[in-house]
């Protein structure tokens, strides 16, 4: 696990200066701390901070192959590399080294480009071949590993691993692109398809770019797709026993490591079914980590001590506290972009915790995209069957009406706050999901923007591309559509960004068995029977996982890690609300300088919510993000 960056002369093979390639590098050197390098060519400067996991003192990077003919970068780590090496000898490719890095340049030099289809794992990539004169880049099948990159004035196409390393060239303009502002406030994040600073592109999951010198910058190539097109046929037995066969080798091929390994557990079925493979497949105890809340009601840790106590694991919990707001400012600097998903201070969190004892930790990421475990899954299901019994012409009115007047209930208790679900029902599929997942919607957004904003919006609204990505997904039903949209786009611009940057903010590996392509390919043929069960999601991961857990750790309600943003906004972050809303004159910071907020109306939200008369807590923690990101890359 590394971070890299890079510069590549696209109108002419100029020299690069290897000062400014170090110093993208030493902007991202959290991600690498163990060894650093860097190369350049006419036309090329290709950098790298090194975190050594295996192959410790043998696998130097950037990386010539065997003939010196071609250069690597890499980011993330091949789990069948053994495999994949044994095939590259036989067929005469000489290796040097014992890790993973050397086999993706011989995959490379043995099948070019089409190699990305043997690799098993996370990456992102660069190599350079000396001989064709181009550079190719490419990004692991789910987005794991994050690559961001931007064409320049001077010709050259810069890249690298974070944000930071992109701003710390100075050719760089650091200009806001007005629609991230929009799909931020839309999703809580800035997805893939857009960056808050204008000009710079991520390179999607699923994709690579070939540049060429004397060549303007193509459009990235999507390499690998997910399809639930297709059902699986046989047995649930028969599914079961593949299932638990495909997440066993998930879990033993990542855990092979030169350095200390342990495992995130928080006591759901995910971390706890990942530990119990764990503990099947090793001689040692495995280690755990988990951290609790003095707050009874957030607090988790005592189903994770139940599970480690049943797989004799070396478990530490750390108890916090919930009051961390104090941390806002480093979120802004972990994240470079705005992000507003709060279990990123949690998970910063436990991250640290395991830090203290291990190099590499698995996770249970990634089992609710692929199982439809989310209860927006669960709604999904249940409202299709209702839209393909009533005709379009009578649901729309009627369904509509209903919702319209039904008034909106947050206090009472969940199954009378009927108001979404009505509104769902009228509308269609794709638009639902749209909405269920969004956080601030529409018309909430179009109040809080000011006219100059509005026209800079236009017709563009951040709902739309994720609408699109259901509507052209490889699917059967509106499940598999809204599965399909969240690995696609919620899984890599939310769960992954969240998970990458805080494990390598403190320099620690965090690994996903449960979102091995294998595992999610499979995961895409199951019946939606074997997904979704009466009223429980996951259901055919849970009934396989019950020869290791207990049916009350399998079944209880899904929770997750909880901030305490509420309180924390009518508390020691009220002061920090009301700047939010302040005019330039007033004190107001980067957002208010943006212009493109109607401050009455952000003053009015901030007010309501310190006084305890509506709860605006997301929003204002959105808007705060929004502003610290802001500040911090000198945007406004």
């Amino acid at each position: 696990m590394c971070g890299f960056a890079g510069i590549f002369h696209l109108t002419s093979p100029k020299p690069v200066d290897p000062a400014r390639v170090e110093r993208m590098c030493d902007a991202i050197a959290h991600r690498g701390p163990d060894g650093f390098g860097v190369w350049t060519a006419p036309g090329v400067g290709m950098g790298h901070r090194r975190l050594s996991i295996i192959d410790i003192a043998g696998s130097p990077q950037p990386m010539a192959s065997t003939d010196g003919r071609a250069m690597l970068l890499f980011n993330g780590e091949i789990y069948n590399y053994r495999e994949l090496r044994a095939e590259l000898a036989a067929q005469g490719a000489v290796f040097h080294t014992d890790g993973d890095s050397e086999v993706i340049i011989a995959a490379y030099q043995r099948w070019g480009a089409d190699c990305v289809s043997r690799l098993a794992g996370m990456f992102t990539f660069a190599i350079y071949d000396l001989d064709r004169r181009e550079m190719l880049i490419v990004r692991d099948r789910l987005g794991v590993k994050p690559l961001f990159y931007a064409s320049l004035p001077d010709g050259s196409l810069i890249f690298g691993s974070e944000l930071k390393a992109l701003t710390a060239h100075p050719g760089l303009r650091r200009e806001i692109d007005p629609l991230a502002v929009e799909d931020y406030l839309a999703w809580g994040y800035v997805p893939d398809h857009r960056c808050i600073l204008n000009g710079v592109q991520k390179l999607p999951a699923g994709h690579l770019l070939v540049l060429r010198h004397g060549e303007p910058a193509p459009a990235p190539r999507q390499w690998w797709d997910v399809s639930f097109a297709d059902r699986r046929k046989g047995s649930a037995a028969d599914h079961s026993a593949e299932l638990i066969h495909l997440m066993r080798d998930a879990v033993t091929s990542r855990m092979v490591a030169d350095v200390p390994l342990g495992a995130f557990l928080s006591g759901g079925v995910d971390s706890s079914s990942v530990v119990a493979l764990m503990a099947e497949a090793s001689a040692n105890p495995v280690r755990t980590c988990s951290i609790g809340f003095d707050v009874k009601a957030l607090d988790e840790s005592a189903y994770a001590e139940r599970i480690a106590r049943q797989f004799g694991t070396n478990h530490v919990n750390r108890t916090v506290s919930p009051d961390d707001f104090e941390a806002v400012d480093h979120l802004a600097w972990m994240f470079d972009e705005p992000f507003a998903d709060a279990s990123a201070l949690p998970t910063w969190r436990v991250c640290q915790l395991a830090r203290e004892s291990v190099t590499v930790a698995l996770s249970g990421d990634g089992a609710d995209e692929a199982f439809a475990g989310y209860r927006r899954h669960v709604f999904q299901h249940r409202e299709d069957r209702v839209r393909s019994l009533i005709p379009d012409a009578i649901r729309g009115p009627l369904f509509g009406t209903l919702g319209r007047l039904y008034p909106k209930a947050d206090w009472a208790p969940r199954p009378l706050r009927a108001k979404t679900t009505l509104l769902s029902l009228a509308g269609s599929s794709m638009d639902a999901y749209a909405s269920a997942i969004s956080v601030t919607g529409p018309l909430a957004r179009a109040g809080l923007y000011s006219p100059e904003y509005l026209r800079l919006r236009g017709d563009y609204r951040a709902e739309q591309p994720f609408i699109d990505c259901m509507a052209n997904a490889p699917a059967r039903s509106g499940l598999d559509r809204a599965q399909y949209a969240d690995l696609k786009f919620w899984l890599p611009g939310d769960i992954l960004t969240k998970v990458d940057r805080a494990s390598m903010a403190v320099s620690l590996e965090a690994r996903e068995p449960l979102l091995d392509h294998r595992l999610i390919e499979f995961a895409a043929t199951l019946p939606e029977g074997e997904r979704i069960h009466g009223t429980q999601g996951k259901w055919l991961l849970k009934d396989t996982m019950r020869r290791y857990l207990p049916d009350d750790i399998l079944f209880r309600p899904k929770q997750g890690f909880v901030t305490p943003i509420a309180q924390w906004f009518r508390g020691p972050l009220a002061g920090a609300a009301r700047a939010i809303a302040a005019d330039t004159r007033n004190g107001g910071g980067a957002l208010a300088r943006t212009g493109w907020f109607d401050a009455a109306r952000l003053s009015a939200i901030a007010e309501a919510h310190i006084a305890g008369t509506s709860d605006y807590s997301r929003l204002l923690w959105q808007l705060l993000m929004l502003d610290r990101s802001l500040g911090r890359l000198g945007l406004a």
